[in-house]
């Protein structure tokens, strides 16, 4: 059994069944990035369902996007604000205990200086809203995948986000999760901090 209920010997549509081999084949970080300021991907495994998925080539990745010494990243919450959050680059304890770092993986530079990097990450924000987080249709990996698109017009590697295309196989894994794991334990700082501020704000004089 898993830890946390699920049996071991899941069974996995054929659909699933994709080679191996491709899952972290990209290029690492090159010696030389130039000038221009790097975006660079970084992959997370939520490794105690990769130990056993990634035989038949999937794997469930979380992923945030570095550049200016910060990596922006997206997780669920139940309130109506921003899910987007900031951690130290590949720092996976602040991710939390299922977490655990990957690989780096330059996807291209950008010419944004740092403050409009942070102007655009706010504005996703409104769409990468904590409550508005899914597993398959609106995750880290999408959020990811649009901040890339916008800061050097790349996508992210296919294999990071294999999951949500195979989401019409896989629609117990959704239930199976356990839902704190949505919500990083970074994120779950910046709520804290939100809602402070937000107290802060209503409370009489």
């Amino acid at each position: 059994m898993f830890s946390n209920g699920l049996p071991c010997n899941l069974s996995f549509p054929s659909c699933l069944s994709v080679p191996k081999d491709e899952i972290g084949n990209e290029e690492l970080l090159p010696s030389n990035m130039g000038t221009r300021e790097p975006v660079i991907l970084n992959v997370y495994d939520m490794y105690w369902i990769n130990e056993y998925t990634t035989s038949i080539g999937l794997g469930v990745f979380h992923s945030g996007v570095e550049a200016f010494g910060t990596e922006f990243a997206y997780g669920g919450h139940p309130f109506p604000f921003t899910g987007v959050f900031e951690i130290s680059p590949r720092d996976h304890d602040e991710l939390g205990d299922q977490f655990q770092f990957r690989q780096s993986i330059q996807i291209g530079c950008t010419d944004f200086t740092y403050e409009e990097v942070r102007r655009i990450v706010e504005e996703l924000g409104n769409q990468f809203r904590g409550d508005r987080y899914h597993l398959m249709n609106n995750n880290c990996n999408h959020f990811s995948g649009n901040l890339t698109q916008i800061l050097c017009g790349q996508e992210i590697p296919s294999w990071v986000n294999r999951l949500a295309h195979f989401s019409s196989c896989v629609p117990f894994l959704q239930r199976c999760l356990p839902k704190e794991w949505l919500t990083p334990n970074a994120l779950q700082q910046s709520i804290t901090t939100i809602q402070e501020r937000e107290d802060s704000d209503t409370s009489p004089l």
